[in-house]
């Protein structure tokens, strides 16, 4: 029985905030849930602009890609074929240029980094916040990270642990994502580490093949090949990863046979990382409900330790007894208290952190404290889903603009101008006429009554085209511009044509374009 109604919020940020304090965080102090997995969330981790994190090898071109995406450089930016980004640099929105040490950024209570403390120095000597005033940096941030090496030597170097940085992070971002070179790609073995500590955020990671014009197109569909091989083994997951082929910078093309694509992948891109703000509310949201499930998990392993440990001898003893048999006791909760094997932390991960605490200290199950989790799980997600919704119903025109996402918008340079349903728009005259006259040839075999062709007739030659029934009848009603449910010669020769603009690969327009409506029904004004 349910003591009172679910929570009533103003904003999503107000109500993950209220309910991750009230709820969630009780459970985490409990049992000691920020000692082994991830520290307290703050105000900043909701309130915060979405972020995306670019993880690659050295030389991939991840300062590069930031650069094309602002068309600005940022301070503190260094590129070049060696491992130049030796720091993590959160590239942020500020009102003038400058670089923000990292001892200073962790005590700034309105930027989402305080927690980053606990990594220490030597991280804190290698992170950096660059703040510019550019437009793209109003509705996100960016965060460049250090080249991935490959070799044992630059790994004990770093002097902090890197993967558990990056996971900080990964679980804080909206997007991840994954730079491989087209022309050197080959996965180092701290690469592929850093991959599987990004396990649980496979849905955020995107991957980008960047370079790619600098191989033929037979070497890249190979390249292609290695790389979703590659990556098959190294993230499991049943879905494929989404790779993005290009070339991330303003300079030429190398190869320039695969500009098309490497466009409409551009494109697909873009239009990814300008829907972040839209969706960022969900990702929180979500994120949180992942936190929750593995705090309730961590809960069910401490106190089920907890019970096992005598009170006065043999507490040593039993502790490795009970570290060595983790999996056990793993696989007894998931059955008692039906929890899928996904939600489990890593096991090895786990038993080392045991070693270094005292089991004694841990506290026994509180019942009380996972109902409160669970009831926020039923109920108050709930409500606050309905919120998302609202939200982004009043806020529908949420996203990135300027910099590389306004280069492509309007005019010639526009994705697909002048191509497909585009083709001719520039011209004075119908394009549709230069076909015209083979069409005409079809038109007069279809026997024409007062100048026009019934719609049974008409569709006995467009049904050769193949097409299927839903295409051909989007077809029609664009063609038949006097909704006479009959075709003339020019609306028969437009059908004809978009026909062909279809079987060519292109899309079909939501309504006529301008160009496209034959001349002498240019005065009729369209339905």
């Amino acid at each position: 029985m349910r003591k009172k109604d679910p929570e009533v919020f103003q904003t999503v940020s107000d109500g993950l905030k209220k309910l991750y304090k009230t709820k969630l965080l009780p459970l985490e102090e409990h049992y000691k849930f920020h000692e082994f997995h991830s520290p307290a969330l703050e105000d900043a981790d909701f309130d915060n602009k979405p972020m995306v994190l670019l993880v690659g090898q050295y030389s991939t071109g991840k300062t590069s890609f930031i650069r094309y995406l602002l068309e600005q450089d940022f301070p503190g930016m260094r590129i070049g074929p060696e491992p130049t980004t030796d720091s993590f640099i959160a590239v942020m929105h500020g009102d003038t240029e400058g670089v923000i040490p990292g001892n200073a950024l962790v005590v700034d209570p309105k930027k989402p980094f305080r927690k980053l403390n606990s990594f220490g120095n030597a991280f804190l000597n290698r992170f950096v916040c660059a703040q510019l005033p550019n437009p793209v940096l109003e509705s996100i941030s960016v965060i460049d990270t250090p080249g991935i090496l490959s070799g044992e030597k630059q790994r004990i170097s770093r002097g902090y642990d890197f993967a558990a940085v990056l996971e900080w992070f990964a679980e804080r971002v909206d997007r991840i994502i994954l730079l491989f070179d087209a022309h050197k790609l080959d996965i180092s073995d701290e690469f592929s580490e850093v991959i599987k500590a990004l396990k649980n955020h496979e849905d955020k990671i995107r991957v980008v093949l960047n370079k790619a014009d600098q191989i033929e197109t037979q070497q890249l569909m190979r390249v292609y090949g290695a790389l979703m091989w590659s990556l098959g083994k190294i993230v499991n997951t049943p879905e494929v990863i989404r790779v993005y082929i290009g070339s991330f910078w303003s300079h030429p093309l190398l190869i320039p046979d695969n500009r098309k694509l490497f466009e409409a992948e551009e494109q697909d891109l873009f239009k990814d990382i300008q829907s972040l703000p839209r969706n960022a509310a969900l990702r929180k949201l979500n994120d949180l409900i992942k936190r929750a499930r593995l705090a309730k998990v961590h809960a069910y392993i401490i106190s089920s330790l907890k019970k096992e440990m005598p009170s006065v001898f043999g507490k040593e003893g039993k502790k490795k007894e009970l570290i060595n048999s983790l999996g056990e006791i793993y696989s007894r909760i998931e059955r008692e208290h039906q929890i899928s094997p996904g939600d489990f932390p890593n096991l090895k991960k786990m038993q080392e952190q045991l070693n270094a605490h005292d089991l004694n200290k841990f506290q026994p199950l509180k019942i009380k404290l996972l109902d409160t989790v669970d009831d926020m799980l039923a109920h108050d997600i709930a409500g606050l889903m309905v919120l998302v919704r609202q939200e982004e119903t009043n806020r529908p025109q949420q996203v990135v603009k300027g910099g590389a996402f306004d280069g492509t918008l309007n005019g010639p340079f526009g994705h697909g101008y002048g191509e497909g349903a585009g083709e001719g728009i520039d011209e004075a005259e119908w394009v549709v006429a230069r076909d015209k006259p083979m069409y005409d040839e079809i038109f007069y075999t279809l026997s024409p009554v007062n100048g026009k062709v019934t719609g049974a007739n008409a569709k006995k030659e467009m049904v050769k085209s193949k097409l299927p029934n839903t295409v051909l009848g989007k077809i029609w009603k664009l063609a038949d511009i006097d909704k006479d449910g009959m075709l003339d010669d020019e609306e028969f020769a437009l059908a004809n044509h978009l026909i062909k603009v279809k079987l060519e690969g292109h899309e079909l327009p939501a309504d006529l374009p301008g160009h496209l409506i034959p001349p002498s029904k240019r005065k009729i004004p369209a339905e």
